[in-house]
């Protein structure tokens, strides 16, 4: 992408995602993760409506009466996007291309870190870690953030969904908020990884797919080509058996995906790539108020 066309997609993403942080994220933003933030500070006496999460079992025992743990709110926190850049990010059939609604999404919820006075910083990952930007703050480090999810050529194609939770578990020492934006096309088993990274971070699943990756349509024999492992077949969509057998497969992964991030404890906003984002994320703030 020439640097031109480059300035431009930033500075339109930078008007769009400025706006929605400012104007309906803003309040949205801070009370679903503002509080996560949290540094202990002392012990009372349990009181009618506190979380039973923050009992101090060893003190309530000592004490043989309930108490609980008191946190204080940090200053500030560091959020952390965890973005796939694998080979079926490219993929568009439907509305936007997954890359452009991740770049959008990842933008936004930069923007809506910066307006809380949070640092930001970057993990994008395929099969491999290709490229970690710090946690910083300011306009200037957003935009360079948008600039690489716009304009970033990986060097893998593959997804390792393990990887990546390992290098935030292990790189990133302070505990964060971490998006985890993804198609989530990965076969492997990622619970283990998922849970110790959501154990020690708060770790939010974002799951952008495009709706012909759910269902194939009677449009008779097409090539399909996977993006990840560089092979391509032939299919006939005429068949209703071959399509019953694909929305199995598809229907089957995403039960697979939900029931992993559920044993986890992992929130999930999904969005569609022919849909507005704002919905899903919205709503996935008010879940966790």
């Amino acid at each position: 992408m020439e640097r031109s066309e480059l300035l431009k997609k930033v500075r339109k993403i930078e008007i769009k995602a400025k706006g929605l942080s400012q104007n309906i994220f803003a309040g949205e933003y801070h009370t679903a993760f503002k509080g996560r933030g949290m540094t202990f500070s002392e012990v009372r006496e349990y009181q009618y409506g506190d979380d039973v999460r923050d009992i101090d079992w060893n003190v309530t025992a000592r004490q043989n009466h309930p108490y609980v743990k008191v946190y204080e709110e940090e200053r500030e926190l560091t959020v952390m996007l965890v973005v796939d850049v694998s080979g079926s990010k490219n993929f568009g059939a439907v509305g936007e291309s997954k890359q452009d609604v991740m770049t959008e999404i990842a933008a936004t919820l930069a923007f809506s870190a910066i307006e809380n006075n949070d640092k930001v910083g970057v993990l994008l990952f395929s099969d491999k870690i290709e490229k970690f930007i710090p946690p910083q703050k300011g306009r200037k480090h957003i935009l360079r953030v948008i600039s690489e999810l716009l304009d970033f050529k990986a060097e893998n194609r593959g997804t390792n969904l393990n990887l990546a939770l390992e290098y935030l578990t292990s790189g990133i020492k302070k505990r964060c908020t971490a998006f985890l934006i993804s198609d989530f096309l990965d076969t492997q088993d990622y619970y283990k990884s998922l849970s110790i990274a959501n154990h020690k971070h708060d770790v939010i699943a974002v799951q952008v797919y495009d709706k012909r990756e759910a269902h194939l349509p009677n449009v008779g024999l097409i090539k399909v080509i996977d993006s990840e492992r560089d092979t391509q077949r032939w299919i006939d969509t005429s068949s209703k058996r071959v399509r019953q057998a694909y929305d199995q497969w598809w229907y089957k992964r995403q039960q697979v995906m939900s029931d992993t991030l559920t044993r986890s404890n992992v929130d999930l906003a999904q969005v569609a790539t022919d849909e507005d984002f704002v919905k899903s994320l919205l709503a996935l703030f008010k879940k966790r108020s």
